[in-house]
C-alpha cells in the first residue's frame, strides 16, 4: 500500500505553529530552529499540494481554511500517538517506590535485605525519603511508610496499616558480660541501658523473666541505634527489638544473656494511603516486606 500520510516531524511542526500562533514560538516549544519549523511546514504544504496552511500576519500567523481542516483531522491522532509513546516508555523504565522508614530499622534491618529485593525485582527502584517523627501521612512524596505503633496512637482514617515486626524485646550485651549473669535477677545489678521514650521496657522484661522489680536504670538514649552501639561498646546491657540486632547476634558482637523475650505492645507497621490507586511496584515491595518480616533471621542469608 502506498503511504499517503505526511511525516510526524511535519505534523508536529504544523501543530506547534497552530498552538503557538508563531513560527518562532513553535520552534522554542519543539527545541529546534525557526528555519527548521518553516521548512517542515513548507514540505507539508507541498506534500498535500493544496496551497498554504497559514496566512502570514504582522503579529504572527493565522490558519487558512485548509489549515483549519487539517488541524481538525490530525491533532487528536498525533496527540494520541504521543501519549502512547510516553506510556510505553514509562513501562520500559524501572518503577519507583518511595519509602519513609525509621532510620534504625532502615540501617539494621531493611538495608541488609534490599539487595535481595533488587535481585528479584530489577524493574523496581526503592527510594528512601526523609523520615519525620511528627508524620501526619499527608505527604505526596511517599508511597509507603514504616512507623512505630504506640499503645495509645490512633492511625488516621485515611491510612491502612499492617503489622510487620518489632514487638519482641530481648536483652543483649557483649560476650564478656554474659558470664556475670546466672539468673535473670542478676541483671538488676548490671548497668541497664534504656530508651528514654520507653523507660518501662526493662520493667516489662523483668516481670516476664519472673523477677519483677522497679529496676535502677543506667544511661538513657533517645534512639535504639544508640542503645545498640552502647551495648556493643560494653557500656551495659540493653533491651531492644530482636529484629534490630540480628546481624550483631549472628556475628557474635552481642549475645543474649537469657533467651527470654517480652512483647512491648508496639512494633513496626507498614502504612499506605487508602485512596491511592494500587500499582504493581508498591504491591511487590509491600508483599516482599511482609515476607521478610515473617522469614526472620535466615532472610538475610537467603539465595
Amino acid at each position: 500500500m502506498k503511504i499517503r500520510s505526511p511525516s510526524l516531524v511535519e505534523l508536529h511542526a504544523f501543530l506547534a505553529v497552530c498552538r503557538q500562533g508563531s513560527f518562532r514560538r513553535a520552534a522554542e516549544e519543539l527545541c529546534v530552529t525557526q528555519a527548521a519549523v518553516s521548512r517542515a511546514v513548507q514540505r507539508l504544504e507541498e506534500h498535500l499540494a493544496g496551497g498554504r496552511l497559514f496566512e502570514r500576519l504582522p503579529a504572527g500567523v493565522a490558519l487558512t481554511p485548509r489549515g483549519v481542516q487539517l488541524r481538525k483531522l490530525t491533532e487528536r491522532h498525533v496527540l494520541a500517538l504521543e501519549s502512547a509513546a510516553e506510556t510505553m516508555g514509562q513501562l520500559a523504565q524501572p518503577q519507583r517506590v518511595r519509602l519513609s522508614v525509621i532510620p534504625t530499622l532502615a540501617i539494621q534491618w531493611l538495608m541488609p535485605r534490599l539487595p535481595l529485593f533488587n535481585e528479584r525485582h530489577p524493574d523496581v527502584n526503592v527510594e528512601l525519603r526523609q523520615f519525620k517523627h511528627d508524620e501526619d501521612f499527608t505527604r505526596d512524596d511517599v508511597d509507603l511508610w514504616i512507623e512505630v505503633k504506640r499503645p495509645r496512637r490512633r492511625w488516621p482514617d485515611h491510612i491502612q496499616t499492617r503489622y510487620l515486626l518489632g514487638r519482641e524485646l530481648i536483652p543483649v550485651c557483649t560476650p564478656r558480660w554474659r558470664k556475670e549473669f546466672r539468673a535473670p535477677q542478676d541483671l538488676q545489678r548490671a548497668t541497664l541501658l534504656h530508651h528514654t521514650n520507653f523507660p518501662d521496657n526493662w520493667e516489662r522484661w523483668f516481670t516476664k523473666a519472673g523477677a519483677p522489680c522497679k529496676p535502677a536504670l543506667g544511661p538513657g538514649f533517645d534512639l535504639t541505634m544508640h542503645l545498640i552501639v552502647a551495648a556493643k561498646a560494653g557500656m551495659g546491657v540493653a533491651v531492644v527489638p530482636g529484629c534490630l540486632v540480628e546481624r550483631e547476634l549472628l556475628q557474635g558482637e552481642l549475645v543474649m544473656p537469657f533467651d527470654i523475650d517480652v512483647s512491648c505492645g508496639r512494633g513496626y507497621f507498614l502504612c499506605s494511603k487508602r485512596d491511592t490507586p494500587a500499582f504493581s511496584a508498591r504491591d511487590k515491595f509491600a508483599d516482599w516486606l511482609a515476607d521478610q518480616a515473617h522469614a526472620g533471621v535466615s532472610a538475610t542469608h537467603a539465595d
